[in-house]
């Protein structure tokens, strides 16, 4: 038996004519083409309606992707606006906390010279200065109230010598060592300091409350003629304290006294004066009897036989 033959175009009726039909419209088209190109270039003007017309027709295409363009651009320019926007206010914002700190640096600099320049003051007044020190430490859990100072013997610091700051007094010296010392603040529980009225002849004593703050006690009792914003300075009796030192300013009433807040505050003060004794003679004369009470006598009494 033979094998079929190869199944072809040409032997279905309705391919082969389709087939032809192609060429004949591919022909067709290319002759077409051939001649209006021919024209096209004889005569120019020839074509001229149709072309506009087609310009025509594809314009608002053209138009359309235009803005399409031009609004795609312009949202991606906006993108890039915001980003680089952001960038440059991040930056900004930097340069303004750097600003920030270096005022504040500035600031604080501007009160450390006022400082230094008040305890300068300080110094060229009628007692002339132990030494200048800084206040190291400070006693901040315990019921006590001391302070450290950055001076001992060594400079000339000895036991009792008030300190004080620009604002006022800090407290006196408690213990002296080598290059260090403890300085018993006003605040302290302990410490005692008399003291008078700014204004008027008003005088009490001032006592440490371990708070923070200061009891005014009247000695003269009776009608309490305080006020609050009244201001305290040492009086100067028992030749400890020169007179006239700041101490506290009133800021509650009692019926003895008042409560006051100690002007120069510890915590806020770094730099402090060591100030002699101001009667170094009345003081230790106050304290040589005591001194004597203390001691035993050199010779026992003959006991009786």
């Amino acid at each position: 038996m033979a094998p079929p033959s190869a199944h072809r175009s040409g032997s279905n009726k309705r391919a082969q004519f389709g087939l032809f039909a192609g060429y004949v419209v591919a022909g067709t088209g290319a002759l077409i083409g051939a001649v209006l190109l021919v024209i096209s270039l004889w005569r120019p003007d020839t074509f001229l309606g149709l072309r506009s017309m087609a310009t025509d027709l594809a314009a608002p295409a053209g138009q359309a992707g235009a803005a399409t363009r031009t609004e795609t651009r312009n949202i991606f320019e906006a993108i890039a606006g915001y980003y680089d926007a952001g960038s440059k206010n991040a930056e900004l914002e930097r340069e303004i906390a750097i600003a920030r700190v270096r005022l504040a640096e500035a600031e604080a600099l501007e009160l450390e010279n006022e400082r230094l320049k008040a305890a300068l003051n300080l110094t060229t007044g009628d007692t002339a200065p132990i030494t200048t020190a800084r206040l190291i430490g400070s006693t901040s859990s315990s019921a006590r109230r001391f302070a450290y100072l950055s001076a001992g013997r060594h400079q000339g610091v000895t036991a009792g010598m008030p300190v004080t700051s620009p604002m006022g007094l800090v407290g006196r010296v408690l213990e002296a060592g080598a290059d260090s010392s403890r300085v018993l603040l006003l605040t302290d529980s302990e410490s005692m300091v008399p003291v008078r009225r700014a204004v008027g002849n008003v005088v009490a004593f001032a006592e440490g409350r371990a708070d923070g703050s200061l009891r005014i006690r009247l000695i003269n009792l009776g009608i309490n003629p305080l006020e609050i914003g009244d201001v305290f300075v040492t009086s100067g009796a028992g030749g400890l304290f020169r007179p006239g030192v700041a101490v506290a300013m009133v800021t509650e009433i009692t019926e003895d006294g008042a409560i006051a807040q100690l002007l120069s505050n510890p915590a806020a003060t770094d730099v402090v004066i060591v100030e002699p004794i101001w009667q170094r003679e009345a003081v230790a004369a106050a304290q040589a009897p005591l001194e004597s009470d203390s001691q035993p006598d050199s010779q026992p009494e003959p006991q009786a036989e």
